[in-house]
């Protein structure tokens, strides 16, 4: 009869998804093949999340260890949790992974540890977890068990909560004292929200008025359509989302959507327009080059280097600019902001160990995070600063991301109910028509 105590043996991409993933497995067992740590040895160095994460398993396997040897057993947490081992890679009886696939990758050699390990114990249930969908279907064709890491996943994408929620049958005098006061105390109304601040559209016949609940006061307040920067809201949601970035009692705001809906543009000009609050706007995105090669084969200094993956931010910067071609005034202080670095652009990993203090901080691409990077970015900010994360959960350039494991999501998803936090997700692209036929169509 097979025990229920099952294996986990761990690729390299789980740990530099989450150093910690070791612990995350509850009584079973986790094994780590050798080539894992030959591989996190290799990118120990380097100041990029995966760097970090290689550096902390290590030190935590080093924890572990103490004076044990780590190709028997040891237990994790007490004689009651799951054991750990380091495996060597051998030949398998049966399927060979390096016979069949070659012996060029590590990816084929873990493979042969984990089927190795589920000859040892056949009365256990041995299961190659990965973030590689490829190694996860070798796997599978060599009758070896393997299946994503699932810590940090959202269960059902579809479903991520997007700030937004209509209400139909409100009673005409909330609906009167919205339009005369602007507010109105929610008491009257059973709210049906998911989150701790939601966007409501608000309806009693064919009359709509867009509303924002704030939970700690019990509150609707209208949410109004004016200018930001001069840059207009073209529908509810961009109004939406400029009223969470203007509102200084919401300090962590997330916009999510597809390409051309304007996430960045709104919260650029947001910043600008509340640029005497604060000491800096600082805007970044990862840097996820669109090749094998990266960015140390372009040539120049760091600057050169990075401009071309900052593109996009420039372009919405240039946007604003021409919105005010008739105000020079305006013109030369925007230029002064970028050139005094009152403005600053940089990809994240030029953050790194920084403290963000009054700053407004807009992080791009934010679905090109993982979750453990989404928290360490949160985990810097300082006293009166924003934080707004802007991304589209479906356009993922990291290998090892999707919909469901992206930081973005990650964020979304855990952080909907504290009051210091509002979402929206924008789902009209704005761009222009022809955007728009390709997002519809193609």
């Amino acid at each position: 009869m097979a025990s229920s105590r099952k294996i986990f043996v761990l690729d390299t991409s789980v740990i530099l998804y989450d150093h910690n993933a070791l612990h995350n497995f509850q009584e079973h067992d986790v094994a780590i093949p050798i080539q894992v740590l030959e591989e996190l040895d290799n990118l120990k160095g380097g100041n990029e999340t995966r760097n970090f994460e290689a550096r902390s398993f290590i030190r935590l396997i080093d924890g572990l260890a103490r004076k044990k040897l780590i190709n028997q057993w040891v237990h994790l947490n007490g004689r009651t949790s799951g054991k750990f081992r380091v495996i060597l890679s051998d030949r398998p009886q049966r399927a060979d992974a390096v016979r069949i696939f070659g012996n060029e990758k590590y990816d084929h050699h873990i493979i042969n540890a984990a089927l190795v390990l589920m000859e040892e114990n056949p009365d256990k249930k041995v299961i190659l977890v990965s973030k590689d969908i490829c190694l996860r279907l070798k796997a599978k064709a060599l009758n070896l068990l393997a299946e994503d890491y699932e810590t940090g996943k959202i269960k059902n994408v579809d479903e991520l909560y997007t700030g937004k929620t209509t209400q139909r049958d409100v009673p005409a005098e909330l609906m009167d004292a919205l339009r005369e006061k602007n507010t109105a105390p929610a008491e009257s109304l059973a709210l049906n929200h998911t989150g701790a601040n939601q966007f409501y559209v608000l309806k009693h016949h064919r009359r709509i008025v867009h509303a924002f609940y704030d939970k700690r006061s019990h509150t609707l307040t209208t949410v109004p359509t004016a200018p930001v920067f001069r840059i207009k809201p073209r529908n509810p949601e961009q109004a939406f989302a400029l009223h969470a970035l203007l509102n200084p009692d919401i300090r962590l705001v997330s916009i999510q959507g597809n390409a051309g809906t304007g996430k960045t543009l709104l919260a650029l000009a947001s910043a600008l327009e509340q640029r005497k609050s604060y000491r800096q706007i600082y805007i970044t995105r990862p840097v996820i080059p669109l090749s094998n090669r990266e960015i140390g084969f372009l040539p120049g200094d760091a600057k050169s280097k990075t401009d071309p993956f900052l593109a996009p931010i420039w372009d919405n910067i240039r946007f604003i600019k021409e919105q005010y071609a008739d105000d020079d005034k305006m013109l030369e202080k925007i230029d002064e902001l970028i050139a005094t670095e009152k403005i600053a652009i940089a990809p994240l990993a030029f953050i790194r160990g920084r403290t963000l203090t009054k700053i407004f901080f807009i992080v791009d691409e934010a679905q090109n995070l993982t979750p453990h990077e989404i928290k360490t970015i949160i985990s810097r900010a300082g006293e009166h600063t924003k934080i707004v994360f802007t991304g589209d959960i479906y356009q993922i350039d990291t290998p090892y991301l999707d919909a469901e494991s992206n930081g973005l999501s990650y964020l979304i998803e855990n952080v909907k109910n504290h009051p210091l936090y509002a979402h929206i997700t924008l789902q009209k692209g704005e761009r222009s028509e022809l955007a728009n036929l390709a997002n519809d169509l193609l």
